[in-house]
């Protein structure tokens, strides 16, 4: 989440006129994240009560043609028992409206913090979640594709070319090294599913070591489905900058998904090289974000550093390792 439209409060009090919601109190921008602008609402309601709700602009880098499969795949999870934020209709039925000239929703506030240094208990409570998220998800008929798959990886470090070396001499060579190895092993026999595929801390929202929230659903799509727990390990058991590992978290995420959901053998196989193009992706997301975010967008920076050193620690571990025995 990240601020890069500002609309005025008086526009986003007319705004809420479209709907039930009370007027609003304030309107505070979300610096997190890199993705759409959001604020975050209080209003008052006629009674006197005081409500809360998350207000999104797409920018450019959502598709406006997705957002119905975004939004039909939360109202799947949510009636199957997943705690995860609907997006709200206004007074004639409308979920997508306009607003500073962006595509622009309104959406449920869920409660809970996001922990910024997980505990094992935390990191099992979130593989619990995932593997909730799994099997809720069987049946939703909706399909979109990863535009962050392998092909869209090559198409990142396209871009981001020469570039690559101002972040860290070398850089660009370490990718397209780890992009041939993974054209080369990238599993292809695995289950596939609907995944949320960015599952990061501050994507779940938890009260003590109890989920109450898994938010941003905005890449998800459809892709192997042990895919999505990697990415989770990478987020969830590394220091922020990615230098040290820790185990316990591993082996309590791994676990929790496992009573969950499940893992095949062939997936607990494959998993190093899944957490190998889990920490590619981020490592080029950030670094395409740390090349091109605007000097003056209200957003911050991650280091792309951070996942280079996960990137090297998955290449010589062992399955056992990651996710506990």
């Amino acid at each position: 989440m990240a601020v890069y439209t500002h609309v005025p409060a008086e526009e986003i009090d007319a705004f809420l006129t479209r709907y039930d919601a009370g007027r609003l109190v304030s309107a505070k921008g979300i610096a997190e994240g890199v993705e759409n602008s959001n604020y975050l609402l209080e209003t008052t309601g006629g009674d006197g009560t005081s409500h809360r709700y998350i207000l999104t602009l797409y920018e450019k880098r959502v598709d406006e043609a997705d957002l119905p499969f975004f939004m039909d795949l939360l109202d799947h999870l949510g009636a199957r028992g997943c705690v995860v934020p609907r997006f709200i209709a206004d007074k004639s039925g409308q979920r997508l409206q306009q607003l500073g000239g962006r595509p622009a929703c309104l959406i449920e506030f869920l409660t809970g913090i996001s922990v910024t240094e997980p505990t094992p208990a935390q990191a099992r409570a979130a593989g619990v979640a995932l593997g909730e998220l799994h099997k809720a998800a069987e049946g939703f008929a909706g399909e979109r594709r990863n535009a962050l798959d392998i092909a869209g990886w090559h198409a990142l470090a396209a871009k981001c070319g020469p570039d690559f070396d101002s972040i860290a001499p070398g850089l660009g060579e370490r990718v397209a090294g780890e992009l041939a190895f993974l054209d080369a092993h990238w599993p292809s026999d695995l289950d596939r599913s609907v995944i949320h595929a960015d599952l990061f801390p501050d994507n779940v929202l938890m009260l003590g070591d109890r989920v109450t929230g898994l938010i941003d659903f905005y890449f998800s799509c459809t892709d192997l489905r042990a895919y999505d727990l990697a990415v989770t390990h990478s987020a969830w058991c590394f220091s922020h900058d990615g230098a040290a590992w820790f185990g316990e978290r591993g082996a309590a995420l791994g676990s929790g998904y496992a009573a969950a959901h499940g893992l095949t053998q062939r997936e607990r196989a494959a998993f190093p090289i899944l957490c190998r193009g889990a920490a590619l992706r981020f490592l080029l997301t950030r670094a395409y974000d740390w090349i091109n975010t605007p000097a003056d967008a209200l957003v911050t920076r991650k280091d792309p550093l951070a996942y280079l050193r996960r990137m090297d620690f998955y290449a010589s571990a062992d399955p056992a390792v990651l996710l506990g025995a």
